[in-house]
């Protein structure tokens, strides 16, 4: 009985819920794809190598930090690592990349749920002036059927409030993802200078340049 409710409001509400449908229809495999990536990062997280990483670090140990953080699903390790053994001009550039590569995985899809939020409700909109044109054309014929004019009304209504409720339903996940990436960016950041720190002391203390650093750390 439900679903034949439904499916009447559906089709009250005119051909705009089509793609007020279509819309609803990629807001919740987005939102779905997304609870399920933070979900699985949250799981990968490991602290406690990251301590050890980080302490390996401040010894000078380059060779033992890589081995630690070497195929760690951690975004954090995992910038440590290519950090120490991928070939750039700077240690401070190859964080950098890292992060970004970081970054632009855990930001996958905020434009799309940006765009859904913004668009549902002026599809919505869009059904709203369609449904009172059709109901000022009926005003205009020589005989008024008042189902004509409660109809033209009802997709109005119909097709605002699907277009407000995919908004609102969608600009909450969009918000606890956006504030999960600043989150994750400013642990990139903070773990990068916390490095660059380390590590430019360590060279200091051993004399080791920054070519001996990352022959060190390519040897695990």
């Amino acid at each position: 009985m439900f679903g034949n409710v439904v499916i009447e409001w559906f089709v009250a509400g005119g051909p705009i819920m089509w793609p007020i449908l279509a819309t609803a229809l990629v807001a919740v495999c987005v939102v779905g794809e997304r609870a399920f990536w933070w979900t699985m990062q949250s799981v990968r997280r490991d602290p406690e190598t990251l301590e050890k990483v980080l302490a390996s670090l401040e010894g000078g140990d380059f060779g033992e930090a890589s081995r630690q953080s070497k195929n760690s699903n951690d975004p954090v390790l995992r910038m440590i690592w290519h950090g120490l053994n991928h070939v750039h001009y700077s240690l401070q550039g190859a964080l950098q990349v890292a992060a970004g590569v970081e970054l632009r995985k855990a930001g996958r899809f905020l434009t799309v749920m940006d765009t859904l939020v913004t668009l549902a409700p002026l599809l919505g909109l869009l059904g709203t002036v369609t449904g009172i044109m059709g109901s000022f054309v009926t005003l205009g014929d020589t005989e008024v059927r008042v189902e004509a004019v409660t109809g033209g009304i009802g997709e109005a209504l119909i097709a605002t409030a699907c277009g407000l409720g995919i908004a609102i339903v969608a600009l909450i996940p969009y918000n606890y993802f956006t504030s999960k990436v600043t989150k994750l960016q400013f642990e990139l950041e903070t773990a990068a200078t916390n490095i660059e720190v380390m590590v430019n002391a360590a060279k200091l203390r051993t004399g080791m340049d920054t070519m001996e650093m990352r022959r060190e750390a390519a040897q695990v």
